[in-house]
């Protein structure tokens, strides 16, 4: 699997051309040929980092909040669930390491000796 079809699993449903997408990935510094590792604290946080941008374009955009018809759903409904998603995916990366590195020691804790 590359870049590229990790972000579209992401953000299954919202169709942006192959090209927007692969410039939000340039724009996380992502080629979206290379291979996803999904091992790799870094390549999560881009992935999802991309992810979030992409869904910020969607919420930015009301024309396209225009077309989106779903059965039971109307725009307002919408809006408030991809706004949820958005707070989702910011607290997500907020919470990923930033770093590769496992030196065994948990960096979310640390001590102060005086």
């Amino acid at each position: 699997m590359n870049n590229m079809q990790r972000l579209q699993m992401e953000i299954k449903g919202i169709t942006f051309t192959d090209t927007e997408l692969s410039i939000y990935l340039a724009e996380s510094g992502l080629n979206p040929t290379d291979s996803y590792v999904p091992t790799s604290n870094v390549n999560k946080r881009a992935i999802y980092s991309t992810a979030l941008s992409v869904l910020e374009s969607l919420a930015n955009n009301p024309e396209m909040m225009k077309n989106i018809k779903v059965d039971d759903m109307t725009v307002s409904e919408f809006h408030e669930n991809l706004m949820k998603r958005i707070d989702q995916l910011e607290d997500k990366i907020r919470n990923m390491p930033n770093t590769d590195m496992d030196n065994g020691m948990d960096t979310s804790i640390f001590m102060l000796y005086m």
